[in-house]
């Protein structure tokens, strides 16, 4: 199966001329006069073998510079990644702190622009820790190094003799600071990629960063206002805009435009339409005025008679009858084959017993506190875009192609995010920014009100799925097949991530049918993707975090639920003969080692914590369900198990959900209260998409374009929660949002446990199981 790394490898090799740069080996450096000792990876194949120093000032290739040291010996390690909330510059720090040996105290932070130097800049998929572990682990290993050998010099005995701690090389009595040595020694000193690879990290037993508690270094500034986000930036003679959005995404043109209204609010200047070549606005006009609030008056006086697009008349309902018929025949033609193992279908054509369900999850918005904005600068041929954004790079080639000059004329400044959710994974919402500015010859700010930024919203994509599993007389599973139909986002976002995971089965969307590849031994396996283009023709599909888990899950935890109970089988007891280490579940090093064993783990634990034992002797309408997820990808999994407790009432089919309970094994985490807080705040989310979150596309636009109309999960329906971290030293994976995929189907399994009632549409309305009652 292709992992992301691969793709993304894949990717930057077919821009590798453009950007320059390859990774090659990993140099030191002090660059001359400046004092400052510079780590990163090389841009040319002989650069292991030059001076690190040499290289550096004869700037033969552009190193990608992970961290410095200056000579006051404050570390600044520069973050590729966006802070959105998730406190990722601290986990990062401290996979370098740890291997380095640095003291905590100088630990600094820089959130980087873009530049082609960086590599491909991205944050989402909980890809952050898991894909730095290593590179910045070394990194950090390779510094220490460096500087013990470096320090030794200075001190006058062996390296052998010398050891690291806390910014210092100690030998003995003797000892001289990182800044010291910096500022005293021209270091030079190279490791190739394959050296990199032989250095050894720390013990576990000799960590003093990782895992360890500590505060969040982004929180003081969050704090006390010094934080600055996209939507703060101010520039010397800025204009303010506001889009005015077509009916449709696509194919939609202003016919007229009647201004008068708006020229009597003041500070309004004028309305423009926006020509781009790249297709993002189709039919957007732009209302500029001197300030943001007259821009908001300005817009919403407009009187425009539009010449609407064809998908228009679509509605949700016709997006999932398009879904349904795919499932029912999936095909090559729409999709291909996630998963083929052993002969499915004609398994399921023979058996006597076939367990065959349909489940559906509805458009989902992102509804992230800080609406989206962008501040552009044109300064000398070269534009500045203000933002925060997750996939710098995807942006950067958006807006070269809407402003029709190259990518190394932009650059990308990055900001707090107040939160991303992986609706800044497309960064379509510079481009109007960008294209107004070029327009007026004046920088220009412009800014989304709520319902502009859900009418533009990436949605995640509404879905269809049916899962058929043949079982023998015995409850044994004998085979399974699972296909699911949805909206792309990689083919309407990013095709170059598309990619063919079973020999001539075609190119599928992972982040549309992960999830699917689940840790079960059922026997025979097929997973079908299908792509519903019928989605492609209303709105662009976007990634929410977790993305294609966040339905697949849905789907398979009820799937085995249901399997269960037609074998006569208590649920968890079910899922535990199922989880068999062996084969492809397995697992390999150093990713997903351990395998299905470590999901049973969690599974055990959360069971005894939870009760599970009580759970036939439950007050009457209380009932307990449970449901497993690895995560986003199988290459990375997370392993956690969710066990939930829920009352229903009979009268009007509310649900509320008592007591969480959840067992996460994670590996290493890098930063123990960071990791808390994501797991809380993912298994809330996915509790919030459960039963409130969810709405209907129609007329062009989602139904719900406020919070008024969208209502997720109230801090009075927080349930007592009780989490927990498997102590582990495994590789760290990713966090961010595996509990938004389990949540959901506990609560089915739960909601079936105490009434009776299967509901397999969510979010899970009251009024749809007080009809099923």
């Amino acid at each position: 199966m292709a992992r992301f790394d691969d793709q993304l490898a894949a990717v930057e090799a077919g821009d590798s001329e453009a950007r320059g740069i390859t990774r090659r080996g990993f140099l030191i450096g002090t660059m001359a006069g400046t004092a400052m000792m510079a780590f990163g990876l090389s841009g040319t194949a002989g650069a292991a073998s030059d001076s690190a120093s040499q290289s550096l000032t004869a700037g033969r290739y552009e190193p990608t510079i992970w961290y410095a040291i200056g000579p006051d010996g404050i570390v600044t390690v520069h973050i590729t990644k966006a802070e959105m909330g998730q406190h990722v510059a601290t986990s990062l720090a401290r996979l370098v702190a740890e291997e380095l040996e640095a003291d905590w105290s100088s630990i600094e932070v820089v959130y980087v622009d873009s530049d082609p130097k960086w590599g491909y800049m991205v944050t989402g998929g909980s890809w952050s820790v898991h894909q730095s572990y290593l590179p910045l682990s070394r990194a950090g290993a390779a510094g220490r190094i460096a500087l013990i050998e470096a320090g030794a010099t200075l001190l006058g005995v062996d390296p052998a003799a010398c050891h690291a701690r806390e910014g210092r090389v100690i030998s003995g009595d003797a000892s001289i600071g990182y800044g010291e040595i910096v500022a005293q020694v021209g270091l030079e000193r190279t490791f190739s990629e394959e050296e990199l690879e032989k250095i050894d990290l720390k013990p576990v037993g000799e960590r003093r960063v990782l895992g360890t508690q500590g505060g969040a270094l982004d929180v003081p500034a969050k704090v006390n206002g010094e934080a600055i986000y996209g939507i703060d930036v101010t520039v010397d003679k800025m204009l303010h805009a506001r889009p005015v959005l077509p009916p449709t995404r696509f194919g939609s043109r202003p016919v007229s435009v009647d201004d008068s209204a708006a020229k009597q609010v003041e500070g309004y200047r004028q309305t423009i339409e926006l020509d781009d070549p790249s297709g993002v606005c189709q039919g957007w006009l732009a209302v500029i005025a001197d300030n943001t609030s007259a821009a908001m008056r300005a817009a919403d006086a407009l009187k425009v008679e539009w010449q609407r697009g064809d998908s228009y008349a679509i509605t949700e309902a016709d997006i999932q009858a398009q879904g349904r018929a795919l499932v029912a025949s999936p095909s090559r033609d729409n999709g291909g084959l996630f998963v083929d193992i052993g002969d499915a279908s004609g398994v399921l054509e023979d058996a006597g017993r076939v367990v065959d369900s349909t489940y559906t999850t509805s458009s989902v918005l992102h509804f992230q506190l800080e609406p989206v904005n962008a501040t552009v600068v044109e300064e000398d041929g070269h534009w500045h875009i203000h933002c925060g954004n997750q996939q710098q790079s995807l942006a950067v080639n958006m807006l070269a192609k809407a402003l029709e000059v190259d990518e190394s004329r932009i650059t990308l400044h990055q900001y707090y995010l107040g939160g991303g959710f992986g609706r800044r994974l497309y960064g379509d919402y510079t481009v109007p920014a960008a294209l107004a500015a070029k327009a007026l010859g004046r920088p220009v700010k412009m800014l989304f009100t709520r319902p502009d930024d859900t009418r533009l919203d990436c949605v995640r994509s509404p879905s269809v799925q049916r899962l058929r599993s043949a079982l023998d007389a015995s409850g044994r599973v004998l085979a399974s097949e699972h296909a699911a139909a949805a909206g792309w986002p990689s083919a309407a976002m990013a095709p170059a991530f598309l990619a063919e995971t079973v020999e001539n089965g075609g190119k599928v969307d992972a982040f549309a049918i992960s999830g699917a590849d689940h840790w079960y031994d059922v026997g025979a396996q097929r997973v079908w993707a299908q792509q519903n283009h019928r989605v492609h023709e209303v709105f662009v599909p976007g990634y929410l975090r977790s993305v294609g888990p966040g339905w697949t899950t849905w789907a398979v935890e009820q799937h085995i639920d249901e399997l269960a109970l037609a074998a006569g089988a208590d649920p968890a007891e079910f899922r535990l003969g199922l989880l068999k280490a062996e084969g492809r579940n397995a697992g390999q090093a150093p990713h997903s080692i351990g395998g299905a064993e470590r999901l049973k783990a969690v599974l055990n634990r959360a069971m005894d914590k939870a009760g599970w034992a009580d759970r036939d002797n439950l007050p009457e309408d209380v009932g307990m369900g449970v449901a497993l997820t690895f995560g986003q990808e199988r290459h990375m999994p997370t392993w956690v198990a969710c066990i939930v407790r829920v009352r229903v009432d009979r009268g009007d089919g509310t649900i509320t959900v008592e007591r969480l309970t959840t067992v996460a094994d994670a590996g290493t985490l890098a930063h123990p209260d960071g990791a808390m807080a994501q797991l809380e705040g993912s298994l809330l989310w996915g509790l919030s998409m459960a039963l409130h979150e969810g709405t209907e596309y129609g007329k062009g636009k989602p139904e719900a374009l406020n919070l008024d109309a969208y209502t997720p999960l109230r801090m009075h329906q927080v349930p007592e929660m009780d989490l927990e971290f498997v102590d582990s030293d495994a590789m760290p994976v990713g966090l961010g949002e595996p509990g938004t995929t389990v949540v959901a189907p506990a609560i089915a399994n739960a909601v079936q446990h105490a009434v009776g009632v299967r509901l397999r549409d969510m979010p899970m309305r009251a009024e749809s199981l007080k009809a099923a009652l």
